[in-house]
């Protein structure tokens, strides 16, 4: 079956760092397209930024552009989240997510789009 663990949470100061990571199984992501999303207390769920599986192509949502950086690494089926200069407003659950290329057909922030999840990683960020 398919698994995605997310790591990597924990809690830091405003302008300090964290990197997530993602374990992929279960299949081949070849064609796949991954993404990260957070959730904060009574919001919404969010993009934060994807990265193609074989292209290695990137997104990002405005607001952390500068700041995170997606990555992968195919052999060790990972993919990382490197979050600098976090700010309060980046407090959330993150969530590690696949959808295929196909599916998700260029719509990176539409969390629908993703077939698979993992359980999420608390990310807290103080004042």
């Amino acid at each position: 079956q398919v698994q995605l663990v997310e790591s990597g949470g924990g809690l830091v100061q405003a302008g300090g760092s964290l990197k997530l990571s993602c374990a992929a199984s279960g299949r081949t992501f070849s064609g796949y397209v991954m993404g990260w999303f957070r959730q904060a207390p009574g919001k919404e769920r969010e993009f934060v930024s994807s990265i193609t599986w074989s292209l290695d192509s990137t997104y990002y949502t405005d607001s952390v552009k500068g700041r995170f950086i997606i990555s992968r690494d195919n052999a060790k089926n990972t993919v990382y989240l490197q979050m600098n200069s976090l700010k309060p407003e980046d407090t959330a659950v993150y969530y590690c997510a696949a959808g295929s290329g196909v599916i998700v057909n260029g719509r990176y922030f539409d969390a629908k789009k993703y077939s698979y999840w993992g359980q999420g990683t608390q990310v807290t960020v103080s004042s």
